[in-house]
């Protein structure tokens, strides 16, 4: 039978596991700025095997509206487009036949707000999480 201590030390680690994810989640929602983590969720094709798309470019970030992402190998300029275009961060890629530009348009009061609703939602989520994990080390204990 395992202690209070290593209980408390297991289902914390799990608890900060689940905000982590959450961390990671909210970075990738188009909240208006422009940032390379809003790219880490979406998967290209590459050569065969689905890879995120900092791995086949890189993704820079010039201005505080715009993403540019320059694929390392000039065949995979096509591949890249067409998963940001089918992604849900509803962006229309520019390609110069050399790089990718992607601009970030103003946040409309109507897109404001279901950010609060998908925000909301997934803390809740992790609230949930929490508190099934707290449950469980009462049941341990």
């Amino acid at each position: 039978m395992a202690t209070v201590k290593e209980i408390t030390t297991t289902m914390e680690g799990k608890m900060h596991k689940s905000v982590d994810a959450l961390k990671v989640d909210l970075a990738s929602l188009r909240a208006g700025r422009a940032t390379p983590a809003l790219l880490d969720k979406i998967m290209v094709d590459y050569y065969g095997s689905p890879t995120p798309v900092n791995q086949v470019a890189s993704v820079t970030v010039p201005e505080p509206r715009m993403i540019v992402v320059q694929p390392w190998e000039k065949n995979m300029l096509k591949a890249i487009e067409k998963a940001i275009m089918t992604s849900d961060l509803g962006l229309n890629p520019n390609s110069d036949g050399v790089c990718i530009r992607l601009n970030l348009p103003q946040l409309t009061e109507e897109r404001r707000k279901d950010l609060v609703k998908v925000v909301h939602k997934k803390a809740e989520e992790v609230r949930g999480v929490c508190r099934n994990l707290r449950r469980e080390a009462k049941g341990a204990v």
